[in-house]
């Protein structure tokens, strides 16, 4: 399928083909009809990624900031490659879809497939979106206005939020797509409406509408005329739907509303408030959010959990559903603000007269591939066969195949098992997009989006996981019983289900001596420095005691490695580093853990990543990890510190080792900060090769076991 990408770095828009998405709980399939470009919103995308760097450094402080404190705790070169790869990822455009309902997904009753629905989706043939953020297009309603229908529902929010009620007078700042639809629900609640651009076609259909209108470049004062207009005693209401820098127009609104008058912005204004304009009226001012309630609700837009409605009457859904109640009633009309119907392929070239500003009101994309097969394809090939350069495969080749291609696997595990002289086969995403970019950009042969058939794909000896946690037991079980090696980025499990899934399939397995290899990607024991450190250690018989301390920093509280159920939390997708590392240090098995956090007063989210925890082993060594997320990004990320035998090893974030009081070892350095993502990689593929195992089972489980035990015995601290 065909969808339209823009480039971070360089501003370009393009369509390229990527595999159809794959559908997941609680989401829809929807085959594009129509899309609708928001002019402004796409615009500002368009004209932010074409600005230089030093422009975008401005227009986003906090990340500047986090861009020079990864540079003073991890070096130049890890900063600047980190930087690099995010420009490099493209972004979809587009969010006002019209189209039917291909497939449904799991815990989907209110859709069948045939049902003409407008969503949220980008510019796309095919687009995937949840239940929640979908509605069924009445009959009457054609599919050309019901693609205005996401841009109604923003206005819609900033009307619901100015609470207007019939007989009142209200101001409409900005007569774009929205600012339009906005006049006519104000109209529809029974209101006055004064519409105020600079652009006279604009005015005239406000006009038509049934607004009273002015421009303020020809007329001199608009508080005499909004006095006027309100019969002189000011304006109850102000929704601003203009996108300018200036703070001007904020005051103007403040000075033409009444005493205790309402100001709504849904555009992008400058906000360098005066107190006094807002002082002696008492007005109030608020920021509507996009659709509605639900917006950036994890919980309702991704897992399908609707409000109720007794206690949230409108949430973005029930808007798209209200906007298209009225245009089935004639209420909105938008037939007048349609100024282009374009074909999808030439979209490129709207984008590119956009960013000069050359751009009608409402440009619709008609889509022409409705009976194309090869739309529906899930998976596709990266390579030109014109060139013929597709991959002879050897039989002692590890030919490998991803799933997952987030930041970490396209920054780091990629290029690295690239280096390694494999032979990359699929690259398996669940939307198409990031595996189609990644893939070409690292010579992969094909991209898909059907697991399955990438895992009984006969061509394919080696999977690495690189998903989202609550993946990883699954597809680990699933590669192991199709005789793949498998790679899995940790954690191998997030529950005691899968973990024992996990061990009970690859015991199964080995039984029939297939001899298949699995490793978890706990780098950090590969790392040169602790390499050294493990030598050092060795020769040392006596208990040791370590200290770990992980700088983790602070995650915001939806992210989804929070949730439990998704991302099983930190300390067991990203804590049992440190817990692998202690095992492998220490070389005994580990004999008890216990672990301390906040009381149950500070919030759950804080309560499972900072915390620490004590490990005894067998031979009576101990050490402590602490794990925080509440210290300062200038401290380094990560210290380990070794006491034994009169004598202490103190690593400095995988840069700098220092002993104190080893007769033949005193400093190494290296130039850059090395985690050991290469040599765990290598070593890997080496067990392949040998038929040996670096990391056995055991250990994996041990370590998986103790992250569980630690995270539930946290959760029951609450």
């Amino acid at each position: 399928m065909k969808q339209l990408i823009q480039n971070l770095k360089t501003g370009d828009t393009s369509i390229i083909e990527v595999p159809t998405p794959s559908i997941s709980d609680n989401n829809i399939l929807i085959h594009t009809t129509k899309s609708l470009i928001s002019p402004g919103t796409e615009k500002m995308l368009v004209d932010f990624a074409k600005s230089g760097y030093i422009k975008k450094a401005r227009q986003q402080p906090d990340k500047v900031k986090e861009v020079i404190d990864k540079v003073k705790t991890d070096g130049l070169a890890s900063t600047f490659e980190a930087v690099q790869s995010k420009l490099n990822q493209p972004i979809t455009l587009g969010y006002c879809n019209v189209g039917v309902v291909k497939e449904v997904g799991n815990n989907v009753s209110q859709f069948s497939v045939g049902d003409r629905v407008v969503s949220n989706g980008n510019h796309s043939e095919i687009v995937s979106v949840s239940k929640n953020l979908c509605a069924k297009i009445p009959d009457k309603v054609s599919d050309d206005e019901a693609s205005f229908v996401v841009l109604g529902a923003i206005g819609l929010q900033g009307v619901r939020l100015a609470k207007p009620t019939l007989g009142e007078f209200f101001v409409v700042f900005g007569l774009g797509v929205i600012g339009l639809l906005t006049v006519q629900i104000l109209i529809a609640h029974g209101c006055k409406v004064l519409a105020i651009d600079f652009q006279d076609d604009r005015l005239d259909l406000a006009r038509n509408f049934g607004a009273d209108i002015f421009n303020p470049s020809k007329q001199e004062d608009i508080i005499a005329y909004s006095k006027y207009f309100s019969k002189n005693q000011g304006v109850d209401g102000v929704i601003i739907t203009a996108s300018t820098s200036n703070n001007d127009l904020i005051s103007d609104a403040a000075n033409i509303c009444r005493k205790r008058g309402r100001i709504i912005l849904v555009g992008v204004v400058g906000l360098n408030l005066s107190r006094d304009d807002f002082y002696e009226k008492e007005l109030t001012f608020q920021v509507s959010c996009s659709y509605g309630p639900g917006r950036y609700d994890k919980n309702y837009e991704e897992a399908g959990n609707d409000y109720p409605i007794g206690f949230v009457r409108w949430t973005e859904q029930r808007n798209f559903e209200a906007i298209l109640n009225l245009m089935e009633s004639k209420k909105i009309d938008v037939s007048k603000l349609i100024s282009q119907r374009i074909k999808f392929d030439e979209a490129p070239k709207i984008y590119s007269k956009i960013s000069k500003g050359e751009h009608g009101l409402g440009m619709i994309f008609d889509y022409e591939s409705k009976s194309n097969n090869n739309v529906s394809s899930k998976s596709i090939s990266l390579q030109d066969k014109k060139k013929n350069n597709h991959t002879s495969f050897k039989n002692d080749s590890a030919i490998v195949s991803f799933v997952g291609a987030g930041n970490y696997a396209s920054r780091v595990l990629i290029p690295t098992f690239k280096k390694n002289n494999v032979v990359l086969h699929t690259l398996l995403t669940s939307n198409g997009l990031s595996g189609t970019i990644h893939g070409k950009n690292s010579n992969f042969k094909y991209s898909s989006t059907d697991v399955d058939d990438v895992i009984s794909n006969n061509e394919i000896n080696t999977l690495v996981i690189a998903s989202r946690h609550d993946s990883h037991s699954e597809f680990v079980c699933k590669a192991l019983k199709a005789k793949k090696n498998v790679f899995v980025e940790k954690p191998l499990a997030i529950d005691r289900q899968g973990l024992n899934a996990v061990r009970d399939t690859y015991q199964e397995v080995n039984k029939a001596s297939i001899n298949t290899q699995l490793m978890v990607g706990f780098n950090r024991r590969f790392s040169p420095h602790i390499m050294k450190m493990k030598e050092l250690m060795s020769a040392v018989t006596e208990p040791k005691s370590v200290v770990m301390t992980m700088n983790a920093g602070n995650i915001p509280d939806n992210h989804w490695v929070h949730d439990s159920a998704e991302g099983g939390g930190r300390i067991i997708g990203e804590a049992c580093h440190y817990i692998d590392l202690m095992r492998f240090l220490i070389g005994h098995k580990i004999k008890s853990v216990n672990s301390i956090s906040f009381g149950s007063s500070v919030s759950k989210k804080l309560n499972e990543d900072t915390v620490t925890i004590t490990i005894k082993f067998d031979d009576e060594s101990f050490g402590t990890i602490h794990y925080f997320s509440n210290g300062s990004s200038g401290y380094p990320k990560e210290t380990i510190n070794v006491f034994v035998g009169g004598k202490i090893l103190n690593l400095d974030n995988f840069r700098i080792l220092k002993g104190y009081g080893w007769k033949n070892f005193k400093t190494m350095r290296t130039w850059t900060q090395d985690k050991g993502q290469n040599n765990c990689i290598k070593s890997f593929l080496n067990d392949i090769n040998q038929h040996r195992t670096t990391i056995p089972f055991d250990e994996l489980y041990e370590v998986a076991l103790s992250s569980i035990d630690i995270a539930e015995n946290l959760r029951k601290q609450l």
